[in-house]
């Protein structure tokens, strides 16, 4: 992050319950502009609710969600993907009748006024195994063909910060490969930064500037990706 650079997301104190069940427990993150940020840890450990927070679909029973220097803790869903904030939920979520074409025009709703109507040419460029596919109902494409129409349906949106959730499971390894080569040229290209939820080490290791463990909805370790050590992923992160 550049001096003077303010971040793109900043998480303080972030507490989130469900009924009784304290799910956060005081999460604090930082997302630098431009950056990719990986949040890992094992299953059911409270990475899912970190992202449904980020995006509005949870609110916080304490600390705040900052993005882009203003602290969005009181505004919907769609205020924030308007103002820049994209999601890829696990799982994916496209709509299996509609075609490719027409989930993409979906993601259009979220493009800021101004932006224009139409798919951008760099969604192609990005995904061209779609271009081919425009006409096909999503429900008839491959897990690997849906995780990339669910990406590029966010991008489409033109977000300045993507929320990835388990980008890689259930999919084989040479889609893995291509979208790593594709968040790696989003990367380059510096116009969005990225949080990603990914349970395969490698993926995240050879993307991610800097990483953040959760256990138990808490943060309990963070730094540099190239930093992260054996003794940490043997702790907090294998079964």
């Amino acid at each position: 992050m550049g001096v003077g650079e303010q971040p793109i997301l900043v998480l303080d104190n972030l507490s989130v319950s469900y009924g009784e069940s304290r799910i956060l427990r005081d999460v604090s993150l930082t997302v630098p502009s431009g950056q990719i940020a990986c949040l890992l840890g094992r299953n059911g450990v409270g990475k899912t609710t970190t992202l449904k927070s980020i995006v509005g679909l949870l609110r916080p029973t304490e600390g705040s969600v900052n993005f882009d220097g203003a602290n969005v803790n009181r505004w919907v869903p769609e205020k924030r993907t308007k103002r820049g904030i994209g999601y890829v939920p696990q799982g994916r979520d496209i709509f299996s009748m509609l075609t490719v074409e027409e989930n993409l025009m979906i993601g259009l709703q979220a493009r800021p006024r101004g932006k224009g109507n139409e798919i951008p040419r760099e969604i192609y460029d990005l995904f061209p195994v779609l271009q081919s596919m425009l006409g096909r109902a999503g429900g008839d494409l491959s897990g690997g063909q849906q995780q990339q129409l669910a990406i590029a349906r966010a991008l489409v949106g033109d977000p300045r910060l993507l929320l990835l959730d388990e980008p890689t499971e259930g999919i084989q390894p040479s889609v893995i490969q291509e979208i790593e080569q594709t968040i790696m040229r989003l990367k380059q290209q510096g116009t969005v930064s990225i949080l990603l939820v990914e349970q395969y080490l490698e993926f995240a290791w050879r993307l991610a500037d800097l990483y953040y463990v959760m256990e138990k909805g808490a943060i309990v370790s963070q730094g540099l990706t190239k930093d992260l050590d054996e003794a940490t992923v043997k702790k907090h992160l294998t079964v």
